[in-house]
């Protein structure tokens, strides 16, 4: 299989693009957060930046699989969707627990994105297994960041 690299830069650049741009407009949340309570095994904040990096640079990768797989394109459609519909509300639950600060509403919006990145994987599965499983670390990592929300959540 001949690689795109002009498709692959640009599946690869969407998620980090959007991570950056929710970064920029939750500067100073990130700053209020971290003086906040925090849970029992909360990392240090320099880590955040690296595992994201790595997670959106593992998306772009997973969702470029899927769109030059040999499947149809309404199918691939469909996958795509879903995977982009995840990586909208991941750009929202940063908004609302950095930006506005409300963790409540970031802890159940959380849960909505467990699910919808769940929803991804079986949905790239098909079409990928590789893509499926890039998908597992960032899966895996908001299972952590739950714990983290909520922990932030009853804490504070």
């Amino acid at each position: 299989m001949k690689i795109n690299f002009k498709l692959l830069f640009i599946c690869i650049a969407i998620p980090l693009f959007t991570g950056i741009l929710a970064t920029l407009l939750t500067q100073t949340g990130m700053e209020t957060t971290a003086n906040l309570n925090k849970p029992p095994l909360s990392p240090p904040a320099l880590l955040f930046p690296i595992v994201w990096t790595i997670l959106y640079t593992l998306m772009g990768i997973a969702s470029y699989l899927v769109i030059v797989s040999e499947f149809g394109r309404e199918d691939i459609r469909n996958a795509i969707t879903v995977y982009a519909a995840q990586l909208i509300v991941n750009f929202f639950w940063s908004l609302i627990f950095f930006g506005l600060q409300w963790y409540l509403a970031a802890s159940l919006l959380i849960i909505v994105l467990w699910g919808l990145i769940f929803l991804t994987i079986r949905k790239f599965l098909p079409f990928s297994k590789p893509a499926a499983y890039l998908l597992l670390p960032y899966l895996a990592w908001v299972t952590f960041a739950t714990y983290l929300t909520f922990g932030i959540w009853i804490l504070n």
